[in-house]
């Protein structure tokens, strides 16, 4: 895209939008933290709502051109699974690793986690399971399974929009009337980290390239990793401050929106069957990938070995897709 501009004009677009990215994710961190407590909602719904449908953007863009140009119905299914696999497998294991960095009892915020939310994070797994599964038993899918998709996003995002903290009560003050404000900048942040990703992934691709990088090197893993690169950054920044309810929120609300509201869209729009037995690979590592975290969370084991499991399956993952390519 901005080959004009050789490698000196791509290296400093890079580092602007590092530094924007930078500044967009702490944007988006600090407002929904903010969110979270002039509503009531834990940090966990708020990651899962409201972090991860702004990240989530670049997937939506993917669906929207899908619904343009048919032809690319195909691309648009293929990102949501391949996406859901890099949010899980590798967003998720640097995760892990770093809360086994920074705490200690490195499960120790997962028990009232757990009490609390994690129902809904449990309830969005099996979704993020089963219906890509059931595609598949299935052999086709058409707009009428993406109306239903898009049911199960509402219902899901009805029910947690109910929940409430059990450790306090809405505020009803200075910080419940600033409410809008809040929503607006982190949303405006998520935004501005979707927008600073996509420049970071095209220029480091140019250097990458120009440097002598092969292709297929690249694209396994600059471009493989292009939208689940905002997830990554605002969940990795949410556990430098902290918050590492908001990460798993973000990640595990993420993969549940693709495969609903997404994936809903995408179906809806195709005007003919979409045979789902091409992405019968990227189904079974994102049914794998999704059946570890269950696990992990369910346990309340959250450390390095988790960690590194989730990274090992995105590298056997990648070792597939460049063999099959």
């Amino acid at each position: 895209m901005f080959e004009e501009l050789g490698s000196i004009g791509n290296l400093l677009i890079l580092i602007a939008a590092l530094v924007a990215l930078n500044r967009a994710s702490n944007l988006t961190i600090t407002h929904s933290v903010k969110v979270a407590g002039a509503t009531g909602l834990g940090k966990t719904a708020v990651g899962f709502i409201l972090v991860a449908f702004s990240t989530s953007l670049p997937e939506l863009f993917v669906a929207i051109f899908a619904i343009i140009e048919p032809e690319n119905v195909g691309v648009s299914i293929g990102n949501v699974l391949g996406s859901n696999i890099a949010n899980i497998c590798l967003v998720l294991g640097i995760i892990f690793v770093l809360i086994a960095l920074k705490y200690s009892d490195n499960a120790k915020f997962l028990p009232a986690m757990a009490k609390e939310e994690t129902g809904g994070l449990y309830f969005a797994l099996l979704v993020a399971s089963v219906i890509p599964l059931a595609l598949l038993y299935i052999g086709s899918a058409s707009y009428v399974i993406g109306a239903i998709l898009l049911a199960v996003f509402i219902y899901n995002l009805y029910q947690l929009s109910k929940t409430r903290n059990v450790k306090g009560e809405p505020c009803l003050g200075e910080e419940s009337r600033k409410l809008k404000k809040y929503v607006m900048i982190a949303v405006l942040g998520a935004a501005g980290v979707v927008a600073s990703a996509y420049f970071i992934v095209e220029t480091a691709s140019y250097i990458a390239l120009s440097a002598g990088i092969p292709k297929l090197v690249i694209g396994a893993t600059i471009v493989a990793i292009r939208t689940s690169l905002p997830e990554l950054v605002t969940s990795i920044d949410s556990i430098k401050k902290g918050h590492a309810d908001l990460a798993i929120g973000n990640i595990v609300g993420s993969c549940f929106m693709n495969i609903t509201l997404i994936l809903g869209i995408t179906l809806i729009a195709a005007p003919f069957r979409v045979d789902i037995a091409a992405f019968s690979e990227l189904i079974i590592f994102s049914l794998v990938a999704n059946l570890f975290l269950r696990h992990f969370l369910s346990n309340e084991k959250i450390g390095w070995r988790e960690g590194a499991t989730l990274l090992f399956i995105y590298a056997l993952f990648l070792a597939t897709r460049v063999s099959s390519g």
